[in-house]
């Protein structure tokens, strides 16, 4: 099998090069730069230079290839095009996103195009947005009513992610300055709408809307209890891709997301000069000792709870693994044609036991 991987000369992109030669799949490295891409390149390799303004050589270069994996962000201002050019290739793409609102316009804006085409596009196949959906449907479907259409019906889904701050890569400190500068979104009701930063007062507008009053908008816990940790840790809304693609495959009336106030406090952090100094690639060691962990709570209309976590080592690593691992499964198994969540595209509990060979543990309990 040929994988296109886009960005291939960058941080995650090398090492989602080196995961498709793990597989034993073939990758075809694509970006803008032929002396980086050969920089990574095998042997005979195939080496495919394309600028995002150049549609048609971009969609040339992912010809011969059913799936395009896009490794390069921020998303918000690279991603659109690659997308573009996949569908126009006749290509499968997932990408590693984990930027809210580029979801949001992806998953709303691209399936039509998707489907004529016939193909299928997951973006958020990273370790945060691929656990994080797949997590939150199971948990869902424990404690949730099936509606007509089968799709669980709640009250209320938390996704958190709840990692320490750890090893992180430039690409990263950019990608995560422009989603906090885009501000987090909440989802209560069927409409998603900005998130209260601090839990309290909530947008009037907002409150006029919704029948349950403020307590229906307002932004989260202020503490989470966090798996093989002792007590709660405080906790901050963020802007994580759960918000967005989780009410695509739970009915839900409110979702929310949330993050270790530690972390909040870092990303707030990021101006340019700071992005800037971020190592390109972070030191391996850290990055391969660094812990993830994504976290779900459901709450039934009836008022029943359950919770559900995925946590590993190495979250680049694993980020290369979950894109590669979803581009098999298109490929090999099929999905609907559209633009999909991770939970629309694959079967949550066998993609997460799928990761269970890669040190990855999963567990959904009564909360």
């Amino acid at each position: 099998m040929r994988v296109a991987i886009h960005g291939a000369s960058g941080f995650t992109g090398r090492l989602t090069v080196a995961e498709v030669r793990r597989r034993g799949f073939t990758p075809v490295l694509v970006g803008r730069s032929e002396e980086r891409l050969r920089s990574v390149a095998d042997g005979a390799e195939a080496v495919r230079v394309a600028g995002l303004d150049e549609p048609g050589a971009l969609a040339d270069a992912f010809g011969d290839c059913p799936v395009v994996i896009n490794c390069a962000g921020p998303f918000t201002v690279l991603g659109e095009p690659v997308i573009r050019a996949a569908i126009a290739a006749g290509a499968h793409y997932l990408d590693t996103t984990g930027e809210q609102h580029y979801l949001r316009r992806v998953l709303d804006g691209l399936g039509g195009e998707a489907v004529r085409a016939g193909v299928t596009v997951v973006p958020a196949m990273a370790d945060d947005g691929g656990p994080g959906d797949l997590i939150a449907h199971l948990v869902a479907e424990r404690v949730g009513s099936a509606g007509v259409d089968g799709v669980a019906e709640v009250a209320e889904v938390l996704v958190a992610d709840l990692r320490r701050p750890g090893a992180a890569s430039r690409g990263t400190a950019r990608s995560m300055g422009e989603v906090f500068e885009q501000g987090a979104l909440a989802y209560t009701d069927g409409h998603w709408h900005p998130a209260e930063a601090d839990g309290g007062g909530a947008d009037p507008a907002l409150v006029a809307a919704s029948d349950a009053g403020p307590a229906s908008v307002a932004a989260g816990p202020a503490s989470i209890a966090v798996p093989g940790e002792d007590g709660e840790v405080p906790v901050a809304v963020f802007a994580l891709p759960g918000v967005v693609t989780i009410p695509r495959h739970v009915r839900a009336r409110r979702v929310r997301s949330a993050i270790r106030t530690e972390v909040a406090a870092m990303f707030s952090a990021l101006t340019p000069d700071v992005v800037d100094s971020v190592p390109e690639i972070p030191d391996e060691a850290s990055r391969l000792a660094s812990r993830w962990l994504m976290l779900a709570e459901a709450t039934g209309e009836d008022g029943k709870q359950a919770r559900g976590w995925v946590t590993g080592l190495d979250p680049y690593g694993m980020t290369a693994v979950i894109a590669v691992e979803g581009a098999r499964r298109l490929v090999a198994d099929g999905a609907p044609a559209g633009a999909l969540t991770p939970a629309q595209a694959f079967d949550p509990a066998s993609f997460l036991d799928h990761l269970t060979t890669h040190g990855v543990t999963w567990q959904v309990t009564p909360a």
